[in-house]
Parts: C-alpha cells; structure tokens; sequence
C-alpha cells in the first residue's frame, strides 16, 4: 500500500505480492483506526472544550491531532478497498491520497516544531519567551499547512486506479518519465524524514546535555521520554523510505544491472504493505507520545487525566520558562547581593582601620 502512503512507484505489484500482505496490513490499519481515531477525536474535544487557555504547544498538539484524525478516518475505505476493490472513482481516489499526503506533511512538521520549541524553551528561555510574546505561533502554522499541501500537489496528476487481477486499486503512480519519480521521491523522503530527523536528534542531542543538570528523577524520566519520541519517529518512518531509497538505486542501476534492480525491486515490494501500515499507526500513537511529551520536565504524576493534563501543559509551558528565567534572576540578584555585601565589608573594614 505504499503508493497510497505518499510513496510513488510507477509499476504495479504483482497479484501475489499484493495478496500476501493484505491480511496483516486490513488488521493493523483495523487497529489503528479503533485506537487511534477516538484518541485524537478525544484530543481535540478536550482542547476545545475545556482549554480556555492554550499555550503553544497545546495548540501545536490540537493542530497534530486534526492531522492525524483526517489520516485515520479514511482507513475504512482503505481497508474496504484492499479487501474487495476501489469502488469510488478516480477523482475520489485522487482526492483521497492528496489529503493523505498533506497531513502526513503536516504531521512530521508539527512534531519538528514541537522538538524546536521544547529546545528554545529549556536551552534558550529568553528567546522562547520572546518568541510566544511576538504571538508567531500562528503564522507558523500557516506556512506548515500551506507547504505540505504544496508539497502534495504531485499526487493530483500521478495518483491513478489501475486493474490488479481485474481489480481495481487506488494504489499506483503513473510517471512521465523516470527523472518525475526519481524529483518526488527525494522531495518527499528529504523533506518529509531526512531533515525533520536531523532536527529532531540535534534539538534532543543539545537538551540531553541540559537534562544531565537536573535531578536523577527528572534525568530518567525525560531520558525515556527522548529516546521514545526518536524512536517511535524512525520506527515509523524508516521502513517506509527505505523502500524509497530502494526505488532509487533500482532506477538507477536497473540499466547496467537489471537482475540487482529486479531483486530490490522484489525487496521493496514485499515491505510495502508493512511498512504503509507504520506509516498510519504513527498518526495512532502520536497524540499519546506527544502529550507526554509537551509536559513539563518536572510535572506531577498526579495529574492522570486528559483534561487536567491539557491544563497542565497550558500552566507549565510557561512556566518552566519563568523557572528558567527566575533562576536565571535569581543566580544574578544572589550575585548582585553578594557584591553589595561584599562592598559593605570592605566599606566597614576601612572605617575600622
């Protein structure tokens, strides 16, 4: 299902190839759908409703959860159509992966903001409070939807129904020529994981650092909580441009070594379906991973409840950076003190003598 998932291929698979990953892609995408769609629908009722004041990142993570539900509340039509046929027309199937493909985007680049702004507001307090102040939030997440809907437009004249066993599917890309699928498939595995990943481990690199200051308590728990939120990224990714990858040097090599280019091209074929389903089961668990966390290093365990959990975020998000800049404040009164006492005794010592 990999053509369906933002990964272009102009060649369709063969009627074994798709058969053989049916079965376990219906049941995970079953299972993401039951799971993920009523968390994410949970998410934004919740912010909606009961969040009255939202900080950036609560508003980063409804932002993240509208993607990922728009994602999520197709995969019965795709399950219906991986089991029987794509019975709903060319333009709808078009219409369809676009949309996929633009919250796919915009999902990977809310979960690089979020990263980005998680690092300004413990390394760099001052310019994080300085950034919130400037109300920038919403420009940014304009410029993020705006480019993953450009980013998307090549599905429009690629996407295409094509007959599979006198089946058809919504599953396959028709290129041009070889330099078109050759352009999409490095705009979308070097915009939409390469970079976004390279953010992602610079930002957590630089605040492991920071982390090493705090508590042993805070140290292990936001330890864990980095190492989820890369892993679950490349997890759920890497598959999926791996099979990228893949395309690219079969096109490449397929003229001076076409059994080679066959066998990758046999390789990619086979984790298609597998790794399409990672791709969906992200949009699953990413309310969940990206609650925790947008929490404050030093949160309650206390605080179990989503509702409270979104009130948490909205007080703390600022607050770690007023900790961040009282602490700061404070290091400079206590410096401040210690010269002026410091001035007083030398004053004292003089009158003495």
């Amino acid at each position: 299902m990999r053509q369906a998932m933002a990964s272009p291929s102009s060649e369709a698979m063969e009627p074994e190839d798709l058969s053989s990953g049916t079965t376990v892609c219906c049941v995970i995408l079953g299972l993401s759908f039951l799971v993920g769609a009523p968390g994410n629908l949970l998410v934004i009722w919740t912010i909606w409703r009961h969040i009255q004041k939202r900080s950036h990142t609560v508003i980063l993570i409804l932002n993240l959860a509208v993607a990922d539900l728009l994602i999520l509340i197709t995969l019965p039509l795709w399950i219906y159509s991986l089991a029987r046929s794509w019975v709903f027309g060319e333009a709808s199937c078009k219409a369809m992966v676009f949309v996929i493909n633009a919250c796919m985007f915009s999902s990977i680049f809310l979960i690089t903001t979020m990263s980005v702004e998680r690092f300004l507001a413990v390394r760099h307090p001052f310019a994080s409070a300085d950034w919130k102040r400037k109300r920038a939030l919403s420009k940014v997440l304009l410029v993020l939807w705006a480019a993953a809907f450009l980013l998307s437009v090549p599905v429009i004249p690629t996407q295409v129904l094509d007959s599979d066993s006198g089946e058809m599917q919504c599953l396959y890309r028709a290129y041009t020529s070889e330099g078109q699928e050759v352009l999409c498939l490095l705009l979308e595995t070097l915009v939409g994981y390469v970079v976004p990943l390279a953010v992602l481990v610079v930002c957590y690199s630089c605040l492991c650092s920071r982390i090493a200051q705090m508590t042993l308590k805070s140290k292990r728990k936001s330890t864990v909580l980095i190492g989820s939120v890369v892993v679950v990224f490349t997890v759920c990714w890497t598959p999926h441009h791996v099979g990228n990858f893949l395309t690219l040097v079969e096109l490449a090599i397929k003229g001076s070594h076409p059994a080679a280019a066959k066998s990758l091209e046999s390789a990619r074929d086979t984790m298609t379906f597998i790794a399409g389903a990672l791709v969906f089961i992200s949009s699953t668990v990413n309310p969940m991973l990206y609650m925790f966390a947008a929490r404050s290093f030093r949160s309650s365990v206390r605080d179990t409840g989503i509702q409270k959990l979104f009130h948490h975020i909205s007080s703390t998000s600022p607050g770690e950076n007023n900790r961040e800049l009282s602490f700061v404040s404070k290091r400079q009164s206590n410096q401040t003190s210690s010269s002026h006492c410091s001035l007083e005794r030398q004053v004292d010592v003089h009158v003495n003598v």
